[in-house]
């Protein structure tokens, strides 16, 4: 009896032919429920307080002649010599008042936006590994070639909402100009939205000027219409050092979008503890927030939370702990004590697209949506503790991301969905899949994996017994078979390509 059995299951794998990869079709993405709390309102108020009482009493160093004199302009207490800023919660009140709880990133297809607040969550491509890593040529440095690629397979996938910044390094290129090599591969093979690198002036600006061009706008129709978005970390513990400083000061300048995000591990850049590294964390985003509303109020800005904790032992960073989870919900409170955007992230110390990588991805990511994040940074990719972007580790949070999206749906109860006939035509003890109720819905009943197998043991055996990671192998090279270039006009394109050249000439062997 098994026999037959075993070969109808491994025909019916062989012969699917070259059916397109199963993915969910692209949509804004809600949050229908609502935001967990582990923190009471006295907690989220201590951490406050705390908060106020770091940036009011020590201060923050900020490495920026420029952002020194408007502090001081502003009123904080700056000393020149040891570069220390200090602001009064006042002044941070007035500057949460020009902030918006919601807005919008345009990329050159309007199809593609990104709704930051709210309820809306977006996913977007791991940014800044200096390795890339599949399993059929190993791990390597980053290079332009599968950065390509890797772009490309966010283009494919419809729940990569956004690009990071360089996921991956292409390292063969020269490192003051290579940022505009990434922006023009994200403009090229995408039509989504980008993170620009934003260390220095420059090189944010370019993205800035790259993404406008796209669009066919003016960077002052850019500035009330933003394209493009940046991750300002903090060199935690509380510092801001120049490049940063700049790069975010550039950003709000131009009216683009900046996600001020502490980079902060308990236990070496920030207190062991979870509540004194939510403080610390709390006071650096908010310096950084006001910051932004100095150089130009309602430039946008988003509350950004990177906490976890490292290895004890080792010193290592730990990605996907319960910690970390716990602190991805938290900050997302005091993200929305705000009103403001919340950035998070997911995130595994795993060195291999693994159980591992699997499971302390998905611990984060429940973080991430518990917390009611709205830019879910590093979604798809990350390995290595962010060192390595991984082609099959993409596969794999790819699946567990849609897994989220079909959960995020809210259950339908009418008289349809209660199928009160159909449960009366079924006699006991029968079954429903000859039931038309059941026939009219079984093709869309059920969220369908693109990597799961659901075969009998003989059958996948059979089959090759691939277990989840030969799969993604399979599965990134068949998406890139099917990836379709999104159209560009050649003057579009022309028009980029001047901008690069008279940029790399200008620019020469110094810095943008």
């Amino acid at each position: 009896m098994s026999e037959p059995r075993r070969k109808r299951g491994a025909e019916r794998t062989s012969n699917r032919g070259p059916a397109a990869i199963p993915q969910l079709p692209p949509r804004r993405v809600e949050n229908p429920y609502p935001p967990m709390a582990l923190l009471s309102a006295d907690q989220i108020e201590a951490i406050h307080q705390a908060s106020m009482h770091i940036l009011e009493n020590f201060g923050i160093e900020v490495m920026s002649a420029r952002a020194l004199s408007l502090f001081e302009r502003a009123g904080a207490k700056v000393d020149h010599g040891s570069m220390n800023v200090r602001i009064d919660r006042g002044m941070v009140e007035e500057a949460l008042k020009s902030t918006r709880s919601t807005y919008t990133l345009t990329s050159r297809n309007p199809d593609h936006a990104i709704h930051l607040g709210g309820s809306t969550i977006n996913f977007t491509l791991v940014a800044g590994p200096p390795n890339v890593h599949d399993m059929e040529r190993g791990r390597r440095a980053g290079n332009l070639a599968d950065y390509c690629d890797l772009v490309r397979l966010a283009q494919h996938f419809n729940c990569i909402h956004m690009l990071g910044n360089q996921v991956c390094a292409p390292i063969e290129l020269p490192a003051n100009t290579r940022h505009m090599d990434t922006y023009f591969a994200n403009l090229t093979l995408t039509d989504k939205c980008f993170h620009v690198s934003a260390i220095g002036r420059g090189r944010a600006l370019d993205g800035i000027e790259m993404m406008a061009i796209a669009r066919g706008l003016t960077l002052d129709q850019m500035r009330d219409d933003p394209g493009v978005t940046t991750v300002i970390s903090v060199n935690s513990p509380r510092r801001f050092d120049e490049m940063m400083a700049e790069g975010l000061m550039t950003m709000a300048e131009y009216g683009q979008s900046v996600a001020v995000t502490p980079f902060t591990l308990m236990g070496a850049m920030s207190p062991v503890t979870l509540a004194g590294a939510l403080a610390q964390q709390n006071a650096e985003a908010l310096f950084g927030v006001v910051l932004t509303q100095l150089v130009r109020p309602g430039a946008p800005v988003m509350y950004g939370a990177f906490t976890s904790n490292v290895d004890m032992k080792s010193g290592a960073p730990a990605f996907g702990t319960p910690e970390n989870t716990k602190a991805n919900i938290a900050s997302g409170q005091l993200a929305r004590r705000y009103k403001l955007p919340y950035r998070t992230t997911p995130g595994s110390a795993s060195n291999a697209a693994d159980a591992q990588g699997a499971y302390e991805t998905l611990m984060a990511l429940w973080g991430a949506v518990l917390g009611h994040g709205n830019l879910v940074y590093h979604a798809a990719g990350w390995q290595e503790g962010g060192l390595t972007a991984s082609f099959e580790k993409l596969i794999i949070d790819v699946e567990m991301i849609q897994h989220m999206m079909e959960f995020l749906r809210p259950i339908v109860v009418d008289e349809a969905e209660l199928a009160v006939e159909a449960l009366g035509a079924v006699p006991t003890g029968g079954h429903f899949f000859g039931e038309p109720h059941t026939l009219e819905r079984y093709a869309t009943a059920f969220y369908q994996p693109m990597l799961s197998n659901w075969q009998n043991y003989e059958a996948w055996q059979e089959a090759g017994a691939l277990d989840t990671t030969a799969r993604a192998t399979r599965l990134w090279k068949k998406a890139l078979e099917e990836y379709v270039q999104p159209a560009m006009d050649p003057g579009v394109r022309e028009e980029l390509e001047a901008y690069m050249a008279r940029r790399k000439e200008a620019i020469g062997q110094g810095e943008p």
